[in-house]
């Protein structure tokens, strides 16, 4: 049985969401509701792996998480001994539909969760600091003695909240330390995070793009020029430091519309090449170009031949849960 979710901008992202997940994690101020196939706040000798999935831009939570279910069944005796987790980054239209504008519910802009913003509702908290929060409750050996690992994988807006976190996010050498790996599964997000000014070119090549043709190409969140201030970040070591990380990128091979209803269509977007399928490829080589051929033992390409923008079609293939579940 395949599960299948493919977005196709029927819903708009203006539009509340249908539900909201049951469970709850405190993020110190303010609450983060998520699914899982487990309790949260019961421990777990049992749990060796986890996969935290990130919703797309329909904040739907709700579909991807069963959708993720449905591969962990796929994966068998890998599935079996692992957590799923599904966060869900709701905005405050959200929260004025199902009358929670007076919990501890954290909301965000429609946009800015999958940039990793402040919150609305509780201005300390990012939506990166909530991922943090996520990876930190799972990495707490009194609750999970046995886990080794931890895959975070983002569909679409998951997989640019994914990417941005993978190069900015803090959580990789500290969950290192603690004898957890994470891996960041990339899926078919419409644009990317670049390093440096450089962008691909028709003959394959990379080249600084001409200021004229899209003067702010290279501002966040499609590059490192005008970082929010809230991101500590140490730019003469982020390049250095996001090479040392383990990163997926997995494309469908299908997802190759260039008018797809959500598909950014920005010049900063386009620049990146004309559609998602193109646009990672292009990244992933942009990243040999970067770092040397070296950096794919650490950085992988996978992709997915027929399937386009379907988040559970991606998951469950069988490139998706040789990733997944490990």
């Amino acid at each position: 049985m395949t599960l299948t979710s493919p977005e196709i901008g029927k819903v708009s992202q203006k539009d509340p969401v249908a539900v909201i997940a049951d469970q709850r994690l405190d993020l110190g101020g303010a609450e983060l509701p998520l699914y899982a196939s487990a309790p949260l706040d019961e421990p777990r000798s049992d749990i060796a792996h986890a996969v935290v999935v990130i919703h797309g831009t329909l904040r739907n939570a709700d579909i991807y998480f069963p959708g993720m279910m449905e591969a962990r069944r796929g994966a068998g005796i890998a599935g079996a001994r692992s957590l799923v987790v599904a966060p869900q980054f709701l905005a405050r239209v959200d929260l004025e539909k199902h009358g929670l504008l007076a919990s501890r519910l954290a909301c965000w802009s429609l946009d800015g969760w999958k940039e990793g913003a402040l919150s609305e509702s509780d201005p300390r908290i990012s939506s990166f600091a909530a991922l943090d929060r996520v990876l930190d409750h799972l990495a707490d050996r009194r609750r999970y003695p046995m886990l080794r690992s931890i895959v975070v994988a983002g569909h679409s807006a998951g997989g640019q909240i994914g990417h941005r976190y993978a190069v900015l996010g803090g959580a990789d050498e500290r969950l290192a330390k603690a004898g957890i790996a994470l891996t960041h599964v990339v899926a078919n997000p419409s644009a990317y995070l670049y390093l440096t000014p450089e962008r691909p070119t028709r003959d394959g090549g990379f080249a600084i793009l001409a200021a004229a043709d899209c003067p702010d190409y290279d501002d966040y969140k499609y590059g490192l020029g005008k970082l929010p201030a809230h991101f500590a970040v140490d730019r003469a070591r982020l390049n250095a430091r996001y090479a040392k990380r383990r990163v997926a990128f997995l494309l469908g091979e299908a997802d190759n519309d260039p008018s797809h209803p959500q598909l950014d269509r920005t010049c900063r977007a386009a620049a990146q090449g004309p559609n998602r399928f193109d646009r990672g490829k292009a990244f992933h080589a942009y990243e040999r170009f970067l770092f040397g051929e070296g950096i794919g033992a650490r950085h992988t390409l996978a992709t997915v031949p027929g399937v386009g923008h379907d988040n559970a079609a991606m998951f469950q293939s069988a490139p998706g849960l040789a990733l997944l579940f490990p």
